[in-house]
Formats: structure tokens, sequence, C-alpha cells
């Protein structure tokens, strides 16, 4: 079989099963009695095995099987959940991950993983030698089940007897699915369709939304109420596709009774015969309130994945890339449109507008990522670390449900991961430090992502240590990053952003987890190439909080466009606070540098025909400037400019390979009209 064209599928589909992997086990350490996140677990081992065996991943299929025993034997209650033991399956985690992205990578996803399969093997054998043995695997061999299935509530229990006095037969049926089944919701509703052909289904378990969302494994059990012979039954469900096995056994209600409240009340046998049209009435209650909640209905849309397809990200590129095209043609429309001023191309141009705005957010919306994405990672890295340097640390995501786009989500991934590694290191200290400060041992780091107007905030707040002014600022002048009369005059953020310059550490001994002066700078300049900022807050003693303000889109921006002698560029909206005009009489100069008062602040002039060399045809000596306040941080400066043309919406080319360094030039726009304007990156401009 070739299985290149399913190879994406099961790429994507492995990374998500071992990031579950990876959320449950964290959740399993914190609820180690808790046996419904190990069958969680296994559930993902089990078909992430599967997939990785049909594909030929032999490695990985063998590593998954040894980790799916041990996690079995655990379900079983045969091996207690230990510190030990985790550590083990996150390390058979960690191994399964390399292997998935060696294959992504185009490798064979082969790994010399005998120690960890050799651990597997101890802690399998260590408490029973046939821990591997699974539920199915025994009920299969015996052929034997358990006298009650199900747990029946007293309205059920009602129903039962009621329909046995009626002379119905009350079944339990245990039915198994093929290891190798594929749509095993589909296979659950069409067993669902047979058995509502011959009678009524009270209960089952698991539950119908589990069945329908495939959160079970290879069986499901149902209570069945009907007038026809258990033979019969299990010859027709037997005729659905991929079943390999059925087994109907008669149920009494008096066992029954017995086995659920411990006693038989003869009361209740003793009741009198309710009218047939009342039981029937009693009876359909009961059916219909699973029956309205079914397995999916025959158009598919109660199927979650139904709903959704996979397309490769490059199809999306491209599809943005003919859209961005499509947008500098409605521009030069536009632009035409108001030269000829005719009534009905202007109002064919203004619908072409609008339907390409919606069009616009849609393709766009279809972009945006959750940063759950990125923020999965972290709890897994947090508990490795933190264990590493002995604290005791809380990692809490908020608002992982967030969207970005995915340009954006493909580069902030690794700056988050060097700021949540300087708060590990840096910011919370040791549980002895932090019992001395009278706080509590364990620290919280707090991960949060929000909405703001057309931005997303990535905040990281950690209740450590904070910045200590001091050693900071001792450290940056015998780095020469300050001079001591700078640094005596420094506000306290000023300080803080010290810590970003390029080369700063404040660690005192070089580790693996900080220390060697890279990290933080890596944070800033990626941040910044993004379009965005980092800001940050300490207290000494109380914590410290990094945000990070990025754009939503990189591809599509607001900007304004102003002019300088015929020459246009683009401002981002995004760095801008208002705009202004000023008199020649207002400018001052203070150490060789223009600047101005603007509500209160002194704003230093950045003369954007200076800064890019635009020639003059004649000498122009102006009462009034044109002046464009912007902002980075809380620095800000005035771009002069020679007149404002309005808002737009742009699309942002690159350069080229051949204009690689271009001073202050993040990159081109094609305006309406076909000329190019350049887009001014302001984060270079303001020191």
């Amino acid at each position: 079989m070739d299985t290149n064209q399913y190879l994406e599928v099961f790429i994507d589909e492995s990374k998500e099963h071992l990031q579950s992997c990876s959320e449950s086990l964290l959740e399993l350490e914190k609820n180690p009695n808790d046996l419904a996140i190990v069958n969680d677990i296994f559930r993902n081992a089990h078909t992430l095995k599967g997939m990785s065996a049909t594909m030929g991943f032999e490695d990985l299929a063998d590593l998954t099987h040894k980790m799916e025993n041990v996690l079995d034997a655990i379900r079983n209650e045969k091996i207690k959940v230990t510190p030990e033991i985790l550590d083990v399956v996150f390390e058979s985690v960690d191994h399964l991950e390399e292997m998935v992205n060696d294959i992504a990578s185009g490798g064979d996803g082969k790994k010399d993983v005998s120690a960890t399969v050799e651990s597997l093997k101890k802690i399998e054998l260590g408490e029973v030698l046939n821990s591997s043995i699974s539920n199915n695997e025994v009920a299969a061999t015996t052929n034997v089940e358990p006298a009650v299935l199900l747990e029946y509530d007293d309205f059920e229990l009602t129903v039962i007897q009621q329909s046995q006095e009626q002379d119905f037969n009350t079944y339990e049926i245990s039915v198994h699915l093929r290891e190798d089944c594929l749509l095993k919701a589909a296979r659950v509703y069409m067993v669902f369709e047979l058995l509502e052909k011959m009678g009524d289904v009270i209960k089952s378990s698991p539950s119908v939304e589990k069945l329908e969302e495939e959160q079970f494994d290879n069986d499901f059990y149902i209570a069945f109420i009907t007038k026809e012979p258990a033979e019969d039954i299990e010859k027709k469900l037997l005729k659905v596709s991929e079943v390999d096995r059925v087994i109907v056994q008669p149920v009494d209600f008096q066992v029954l009774n017995h086995a659920m409240l411990g006693t038989v009340e003869t009361s209740q046998a003793e009741q009198p015969v309710v009218e047939q049209s009342q039981q029937q009435v009693a009876k359909k209650e009961s059916v219909d309130a699973p029956a309205a909640k079914k397995t999916p209905a025959k158009n598919g849309g109660g199927h979650a994945t139904s709903k959704t397809i996979r397309v490769n990200i490059e199809r999306l590129d491209i599809l943005m890339n003919l859209f961005e095209e499509l947008v500098i043609d409605r521009g030069r429309l536009q632009s035409i449109a108001s030269e000829l001023n005719h009534s009905e191309l202007n109002e064919t141009v203004e619908r072409m507008s609008r339907i390409s705005g919606d069009l616009q957010n849609i393709i766009l919306t279809m972009r945006m990522v959750p940063v759950e994405t990125v923020f999965n990672r972290f709890p897994k890295m947090v508990r490795q670390l933190t264990r590493e340097l002995n604290k005791k640390v809380n990692l809490e995501i908020i608002g992982a449900e967030t969207e970005l786009d995915r340009t954006v989500i493909d580069e902030i991934g690794d700056p988050l991961v060097h700021l949540i590694r300087n708060g590990l290191d840096h910011g919370v200290e040791s549980p002895e430090v932090r019992r001395a400060k009278g706080k509590p041992e364990e620290g919280t780091i707090v991960l949060r992502a929000y909405h703001s107007g057309n931005h997303v905030f990535i905040e990281l707040e950690d209740d450590g240590a904070g910045i200590n002014r001091e050693k900071v600022l001792s450290k940056a002048i015998s780095k020469g990053v300050v001079t001591p009369e700078v640094a005596a005059s420094m506000t306290d953020n000023q300080v803080n952003e010290l810590i970003l310059s390029s080369g700063f550490s404040t660690a005192d001994v070089i580790s693996d987890v900080s220390g060697r002066g890279v990290g933080l700078d890596v944070v800033k300049s990626t941040i910044e190439s993004l379009g965005g900022n980092i800001t940050i807050e300490s207290t000494e003693g109380i914590g410290s909080l990094f945000s990070i303000q990025l754009p939503l889109t990189l591809s599509i921006i607001s900007v304004m466009l102003v002019e300088i002698e015929k020459e246009i560029y683009a401002i981002p909206l995004s760095s801008i606070i208002e705009t202004s005009i000023i008199r020649s009489s207002d400018i001052m100069n203070a150490h060789n540098q223009k600047v101005i008062d603007f509500r209160g602040k002194v704003v230093p002039l950045v003369f954007l025909e200076e800064i890019f060399e635009v020639p003059r045809n004649e000498a122009v000596d102006e009462e009034f400037h044109s002046v464009v306040i912007v902002r980075k941080g809380e620095k800000m400066a005035g771009l002069v400019v020679d007149s404002f043309i309005g808002q737009q919406e742009i699309v942002l080319k690159a350069l080229g390979n051949y204009l690689t360094n271009v001073f202050a030039i993040s990159g081109a726009t094609i305006l309406g009209n076909g000329k190019v304007a350049l887009i001014v990156d302001c984060n270079a401009l303001i020191k």
C-alpha cells in the first residue's frame, strides 16, 4: 500500500495525540488516582500505535506498545502511579515526539530507545508479569462477560422492571469493533440504527456523546429492551461491517437490582401492574433522552470532524498571495473610478470593495491560529526545568484560545521559551528563599493572551524576586552598556529594559538554563521584527510582568500614506499616536537634537527627507511642518513629512534578496496608481 499520500495526515494527527498525552500526564501527576485520565492517555497511545503500524513505522509502534502496556496496568490498578513511573512515561513521549519530528523532516523515525524500553519493561514486570494483557484480550480469550456490565439509576431500574412485567426482554449487549476500525463513530451509528428497529436502547457505556466523538477504545456496551430473541440480535449486529464480536446476555431484574442495591426489595416485586399505555409512556420517556442525543445524524452533521478539513498551509499562502494582488487592483480601480467620476462605475467599485473586504476578513480568519498551539508545549517544559532547578512552580495559562496570524505564531514560540526560562531561573526563587520571605513555597508564573483593538497582547507574569535595580545597573556599567552618568538618571522602566540588551546577563553562574548572555536580546529583536514591542514592569521582591504587543496579521496592514517631495511613504497605524501641524518656531534644540514639546513631553524630531536622502528641486523654508507622532514602548518621536495623504490598507511586500539591510524600511507596497511606496520601520528611527 502506498502510504505517502497519508503521511501529512499521519504526522499532524500523531502530534495531536502526543500533545494530548503530555497534557493528560501533567494532569495525572496532580491527580494520580484519577483513572479517567489514564484512560485518555491509553486511548491516545493506542490510536498512535495503530497509525504507526499501518504506516510501517515499526520502532514508533513498538515503543508506543510498551508504553501502552504500562498504562494498561495502571488503569487496571495493577500498578500505582508514582513520580518515577511518570518520569519514564514522559521520557517515552519525548522520544515519540522526536521520532515523529524525524519522520516529518524526511527521516525513517528510527531512534535508539532501548534504555527507555527496558525501564518500561521493568515497571510492567515489577508488579504483575501479565500486566500487558488488557481487558479486551482477557475477554477475547475467556469469552465470559461480567454478570452486570452497566450501572443503572432508580428510574432505569423501574423501566426494566416494568418492561419485564410486560414480557419484554432486557439484554446487555457487548460490542467489540475490529482493532483496525477507522470509522468507529459510523459503526456505532449503524449498530444503534439496527437496534432501534428492534426495540429501545435505554443506556450505553460510554455515553452517547463520547461514542459520537470516538472517545472509547474498541468496546462499548448497551442496555436494550426488545421482544426479539438474543440469537437474532447477535446475528444482525455481526453483519455490521468491522464489528468483530457481539455478546448478548439477558438481564434478570432481580439479579440486576441485587447487584445495584445489594438487596432485593420485595415491595417493588409486589407493585400493581401498570396499564400498558402508562408503561409505554414511561419507557418512551426513558428512551427518548438518549435517543435524542444518539450517534451522528445521517447527514453526518453530528460528528465534529465532518465539519472540518485539513488544508496544507501552502495553499492558504497561495490564496493569500492571490488576494493581495486583488487588493492592489482594488486600489487601482478605486483610483480610476474617482478620476472618471462615472456613477455606474463608482457603484460597481463600491460593491466590489465591500465584497472584497468581506473576502479579506474570511481569508485572514482562515489563517488565524489559537496561541494554544504555542502555549501547549510550555507545561511540560516548566515541569522539566523546575525539577532541574529544584524549584516549585505552577504555570497558569489564560486565554489560550486567543488567535494570531500563522506567520506571527511561527515566530513567537522561541521568544516565549526564553522568557519562561528567564522567569524560572532569575524570577521565581527557591522554596527555601521563598519561605524566608514569607511567600508560599510554590511560585506562580501566569502566561496570558488577549485581544485589544488590532493587537494581541501576550503577558508573562511571575511572583518572584523582581529585578534588582542596583545589580542591573552595576552589570550594565561594567559591560559598557550605559555610562555611570546616564545610569544615575534612568527610570525604573529604563533600567528594566537594560536586561534586553545584547550579551546582558545578571546570572552569577553559567548553567544549562541561563547565564551566557543570549536570550532576551533575541526576544526583543524578534518581537520588533514582527512589528511589535515588549515592555517590562517589575517590583523588587514582588515579581515581574513582561508584556508583548503584536499585530494580528503581517500580510495586510493599515497605514498612513505621507508624501515627501513627490515620494510616497507608508507609516503603520499601529505605531502612530496622532498627527500634528507645528510651527517652525516651536522647534527647539537639545543636545544637538531638534525637539518639540508634545503635551508636556520632550519629543525628538526625525526629518524623513534627511534619513532617506530625498532630493529637493528647490530649498523649502516653510512656516508649518506636518508631523506624525510615533511610539515604541514608552519612547516617542515625531516624523516630519511634507504632507499627509490619508489612511489606506496596503499589502506588505518584501524588498527582495538584493535589499536586505535597508535602514528604517521594512518593506514596500504597490499603490492603486501603480507606484511603489516604501513602508517606514518606526522602531528603527526611535532611539
